[in-house]
């Protein structure tokens, strides 16, 4: 079989840029749309992905059936599997379902959104508007200064656990900025997952502003289906010692660590850090409550001086925000620094757009250039 010309190895580059770009817009507007779910907003949101479904499906084709060289095999591969698992979560959340199956699909979007953002995270450079995916808009004219440090095998996303298994329960992952090289402590961030999550999901949630603000990021995932919320404490130990792990091998600011969480990761994370004990510097609870293991004789034990930040949604249909409202009047009540954020028009989700707050209100200095003063 002949090699194929040059002409057809540039119509494999034009096939890939397209590729690139549509499944990088997918990525972002179904996590707006994940954003945005609640209860009345399904058909609105689905409407609005349909014609994102058939761009994305023609571009795949035409990837599909461009000819190319040998080398290039394995970047089309690579690709191709990245946009085939934004299809697969764009066709999974776009298909109409019964209302008894809704939350078990998008449960599924959502984990097929974070394998696409997964796989295509090594292609980062291969075009502009993937390599955006990965960088908030303030450091995207310098893309390559991101990766000054990436041939670097302590840089990039580790995990523990076993080999044949990713997404094993009581493991972590870790992602350490490609652009450090060690040489002076910087913050760490630990990210808890929602219940039926995993850290190797909510990495993404944060992966953005780590990569972007030059910290690091550890996202543990629970022993069991969710945090210990009930009964024995199986996860305490096994998140602190993915914490001293971390802090053995790299340069961490002992002085600058945030718990974090969504749901039921923050439930646990604000329990954990208000019964004392730990690393933790300050706690940032999303659509979580205070659990009643944190209260005795109607008092808050362990809220003196400690720095707590809510952030809530008004249509939280799991958690009402009067939880959030009682929570963050206990907490100050108790003598916590608390910052409280109420969002008028978030429901039961992660509200990415509220990373940039959360940090800076952890450490002023993690302010990107534009967001300064």
């Amino acid at each position: 079989m002949s090699e194929p010309a040059a002409g057809d190895a540039d119509a494999f580059r034009d096939a890939a840029r397209a590729l690139a770009a549509v499944t990088a817009e997918t990525i972002e507007s179904l996590g707006g749309a994940f954003r945005r779910l609640d209860r009345g907003s399904m058909w609105e949101l689905q409407s609005g992905l349909r014609p994102l479904r058939d761009r994305l499906e023609e571009a795949l084709a035409a990837l599909r059936e461009a000819p190319l060289p040998d080398r290039f095999h394995p970047i089309r591969d690579q690709l191709a599997g990245g946009a085939e698992a934004a299809f697969e979560a764009l066709d999974g959340f776009t298909r109409p379902v019964p209302r008894e199956q809704r939350s078990g699909n998008a449960l599924a979007s959502m984990r097929g959104l974070a394998r696409a953002q997964e796989l295509l995270y090594p292609l980062r450079s291969l075009d502009p508007s993937l390599g955006r995916l990965y960088a908030e808009p303030a450091v995207r004219d310098g893309l390559a200064a991101l990766d000054a440090h990436s041939a670097d095998p302590r840089t990039g996303i580790q995990r523990s656990g076993p080999d044949d298994d990713p997404d094993a329960r009581g493991e972590f992952h870790l992602y350490v900025p490609e652009s450090l090289d060690g040489s002076a402590p910087r913050p760490l961030v630990v990210a808890l997952h929602g219940g039926m999550g995993n850290g190797r999901d909510f990495l993404w949630t944060w992966l953005r502003e780590a990569r972007s603000r030059r910290f690091l990021l550890l996202a543990p995932t629970s022993v069991g289906p969710t945090w210990a919320l009930m009964g024995p404490d199986a996860d305490r130990q096994r998140l602190l010692s993915s914490v001293e792990f971390v802090r053995e091998r790299f340069n961490v600011d002992g002085d600058r660590m945030l718990l974090t969480g969504l749901s039921d990761g923050a439930t646990y994370g604000l329990s954990t850090y208000l019964a004392g004990d730990t690393p933790f510097t300050a706690m940032a609870a999303v659509a979580g409550v205070l659990h009643p293991k944190n209260v005795q004789d109607g008092a808050i034990v362990g809220a003196q001086g400690k720095r707590v930040s809510i952030t809530h949604g008004t249509k939280d249909w799991m958690f009402p925000v009067q939880l959030a409202q009682a929570a963050q009047q206990a907490l100050r009540g108790a003598g916590a620094d608390v910052r409280y954020h109420e969002i008028a028009d978030l429901a039961h989700a992660y509200p990415r757009e509220e990373n940039p707050a959360i940090l800076e209100w952890f450490d002023p200095t993690l302010a990107l250039p534009d967001e300064a003063g």
